[in-house]
């Protein structure tokens, strides 16, 4: 191996490491801004309306540490930091879209998106929504990232 191939791996486990950090806090999100413990909903009861919204804050986080390191330079250290703050700045927003989608709609949103068709087994149109709100402010991102 040359020594470019071992910068280019070793710049992979970096910026992996900073996209797996930024998801775990798009968990730590979902999770505070639904009723009950998420990990359970998903992988024991099977609540489609949580997996929808993890999923989709997770498919957006990486969305926007795709784009950041497409648009870095070949500073590394730099396109480290632009990638943390970027994909910060998408998780902060997305929480925001959420809350004033909680202010404006009836009930409690996230309870509303978990306990939909009772145990979660339909996702509740409002779920759809907050997907496209997502995926949106990670477009937005992506965009003031380029």
């Amino acid at each position: 191996m040359n020594d470019g191939m071992l910068n280019e791996i070793g710049a992979t486990f970096a910026y992996g490491a900073v996209g797996i950090a930024l998801m775990a806090v798009g968990y730590l999100a979902v999770e505070l801004m639904t009723p009950g413990k998420l990990g359970k909903q998903i992988w024991t009861d099977g609540n489609k309306g949580a997996a929808l919204l993890l999923a989709v804050k997770l498919f957006s986080v990486g969305i926007i540490v795709t784009t950041a390191i497409i648009t870095s330079d070949d500073d590394l250290g730099a396109g480290l930091i632009d990638t943390a703050v970027f994909g910060g700045i998408g998780i902060v927003l997305m929480v925001i879209a959420f809350l004033l989608l909680d202010v404006t709609t009836p009930g409690k949103l996230g309870g509303t998106l978990v306990d939909a068709g009772g145990a979660g087994t339909k996702i509740h149109p409002a779920g759809w929504v907050v997907a496209a709100a997502d995926l949106g402010l990670a477009a937005i991102v992506a965009g003031a990232v380029s």
